[in-house]
């Protein structure tokens, strides 16, 4: 099913992404480019906000769908690039330039192996293809107001494009940010007066450095909290009556985001007030037929410690993609065009080995 041209509109399509900016919540150009890629393709896309989407031409509502996600929108770029982060630089056999790898790649590997399903008859399965907003900060505009808009057909599970060096990420941890407050007495710093707060917040660190919670995932390993944040005082001979912290909990699947909240809440004297308890862990059994179509055609799994739309999911979901984490944010990011052809081609791989 592989072509040649598909490469090259996708890496078409990814050079005109890079020169358009679409910082979180900015992505409005984007969203047009997408929207006017499509048309061109001869297909109707929907829009909601910044995202866009589309289902195959024969959509057969008794048969079940699958979404195709990934997003649009990018992190600033840094102060250490040396190329310019919004022109599509081809070097070296790489295409260089802001959003190339995170998540620019996956994104147009995708949309190319939907344009090749779209118009295929008597499929097992539905494509749903939605390029989302806002996925970098997590926002509630991106893939969360899709979902809630009613606009979407049932879904039964989804494939997230991230850059994973094109193996399969099966598990993914959860993110839960609490911001913590310890309560002492205020007193002169000269006298024996007050309890410090800054004391009590230490023991409260101690306690979270050395707590162990039970359950140890086999793909995403244990539940880490990390304490991150930390403030207090405002005067050198006053003794602070309050300490606030933070907490970055990154959570396996074998706990919810509530269970992690309540064992904390066991160990520490702050008063815990979570930020949002959005973002779960998540895990596709290895029985489901998607996974076994990536055994089939040798592709690793692993579980993720890195956080993406899966989180916003509530519906079995993968994570996979060309390009490579660790590039992601960096300076001069980058795709290797041989990338971008290895995504198409596993993209279509699996949809073509899948058997539901």
């Amino acid at each position: 099913m592989y072509q040649e041209s598909q490469f090259l509109a996708a890496k078409d399509l990814l050079a005109q992404l890079i020169a358009c900016p679409s910082l979180s919540k900015e992505e409005q150009g984007t969203a047009q480019i997408l929207v006017d890629f499509f048309m061109a393709q001869g297909i109707q896309p929907n829009r909601l906000g910044n995202n866009v989407w589309v289902t195959n031409l024969h959509f057969d509502a008794s048969k079940p769908t699958i979404l195709l996600n990934s997003h649009h929108d990018t992190v600033k770029a840094n102060a250490s690039w040396t190329f310019d982060p919004f022109k599509a630089t081809e070097q070296e056999g790489k295409l260089i330039g802001l959003g190339s790898n995170d998540a620019g790649a996956s994104l147009v590997c995708l949309m190319a192996t939907f344009v090749s399903f779209y118009a295929v008859e008597n499929l097992g399965f539905n494509l749903l293809i939605a390029a989302t907003a806002e996925e970098e900060i997590s926002g509630t505009g991106g893939i969360e107001a899709l979902l809630n808009s009613g606009h979407l057909p049932r879904i039964d599970f989804a494939i997230v494009g991230e850059p994973t060096d094109c193996a399969m990420a099966i598990a993914e941890k959860g993110l839960m940010v609490v911001d913590a407050k310890v309560k002492g007495i205020a007193g002169h710093a000269a006298r024996n007066e007050g309890v410090n707060a800054i004391y009590l917040a230490l023991e409260d660190i101690q306690h979270i450095q050395n707590h162990t919670f039970q359950k140890v995932s086999d793909l995403l390993g244990p539940v880490k909290t990390t304490v991150t944040v930390i403030n207090a005082g405002k005067q050198h001979n006053v003794v602070p009556d309050i300490c606030d912290y933070v907490i970055d909990c990154r959570v396996n699947e074998c706990y919810s985001l509530e269970e992690v909240l309540a064992e904390l809440k066991t160990i520490v004297q702050a008063e815990l007030t979570p930020r949002s308890m959005r973002l779960n862990s998540s895990r596709m059994e290895e029985i489901h037929p998607l996974v076994q179509a990536a055994k089939g055609l040798g592709i690793p799994l692993f579980g993720s410690p890195t956080l993406s739309d899966q989180a916003l999911l509530p519906i079995p979901s993968v994570k996979i993609g060309p390009g490579h984490s660790g590039r992601s944010h960096t300076a001069d990011e980058y795709i290797f065009l041989d990338e971008l052809k290895q995504g198409i081609q596993t993209y279509q791989n699996l949809l073509t080995t899948l058997s539901i």
